[in-house]
């Protein structure tokens, strides 16, 4: 493997070290912008969990301007439902946030009700390139018989969806929902479909890297997974190693802004693989540049 460019120190080197490697910046597949009203309402959750400060708590372009200093120069602007009759007013904001901000793919988000289909059928037509759905927070299946014209229509599309999959113990509940075995029982009825597994099925690593060993066409997002630092996760050694072996099936994500560690944190996490710097540009950019034709 070639050497590796000198790691950045702080957020302030991370469009410099992008540059170095050779690709034009960074493509970050797990950015969240949301209405004003739930972003607020999810930052009070985390703030209620006493131990998670979130650094980039800034308004929308403050954010916006966050990212491209970084040398984030794609990204997706996810937000995702949480009951009936929400999904398509955040895909209005979404896809029209996309429309303001050519840095943002256009987005949206869908939950089982029997409008689903129509509302997902309208914001494929409106361009959507990515979708997101959220188990836990949902606390829906993912085989919910409302939602089978949704996952045809996006199997068909070849519309990617990040999907959070696993839980995480913070007192909301909807662990029944979670698990790589929901996953695996979308994908046995439409193995087509192209999933990205949020923060890498974290905390179900094995079982995630088990379920890519079935499903080929699984990638997964890094998000908060490798933190320079601490991940506040147990990061097995299976999970560096599918990591090595596979790739074209790894897109960096890092969650902004809801996270308490700084954003070079988890570019340091990664670089410090020393997978070569050849990996280092298909994670950071070219996978996710060839999956939406950047």
């Amino acid at each position: 493997m070639d050497d590796q460019t000198t790691r950045p120190a702080d957020d302030g080197d991370v469009a410099a070290w992008a540059r170095d490697l050779g690709i034009p910046g960074i493509f970050d597949i797990h950015v969240h912008f949301m209405p004003d009203r739930l972003q607020q309402a999810v930052w009070r959750h985390f703030d209620s969990l006493g131990h998670w400060a979130i650094r980039y708590r800034t308004d929308d372009e403050t954010r916006l301007q966050t990212l491209a200093n970084l040398g984030v120069i794609r990204h997706t602007a996810l937000a995702y439902a949480h009951k009936p009759g929400m999904a398509a007013r955040l895909n209005d904001f979404t896809l029209d946030f996309a429309r303001h901000h050519p840095a943002a793919l256009p987005c949206f988000t869908f939950y089982p009700e029997p409008s689903a289909a129509d509302y997902v059928a309208e914001a494929l037509e409106r361009g959507g390139a990515v979708a997101k759905v959220h188990l836990q927070v949902g606390k829906f299946s993912t085989i919910d018989p409302q939602l089978a014209e949704v996952w045809r229509r996006l199997e068909a599309a070849g519309t990617a969806v990040v999907i959070h999959a696993g839980a995480v113990p913070d007192g909301s509940g909807g662990e029944a929902w979670c698990g790589m075995d929901p996953v695996r029982r979308l994908l046995e009825r439409w193995p087509g479909l192209l999933l990205v597994l949020a923060h890498m099925g974290a905390p179900d690593y094995a079982d995630a890297v088990k379920l890519a060993g079935e499903f080929p066409q699984l990638m997964m997002d890094t998000a908060m997974v490798l933190v320079d630092g601490s991940s506040g996760f147990e990061v097995p050694r299976v999970i560096p190693e599918w990591m090595a072996e596979s790739p074209s099936r790894v897109l960096f994500g890092s969650d902004f802004p809801t996270f308490p560690h700084h954003f070079v944190d988890q570019v340091r996490g990664i670089a410090r693989l020393d997978f070569g710097d050849d990996w280092l540009r298909r994670v950071m950019w070219h996978n996710a540049a060839e999956m939406f034709g950047a």
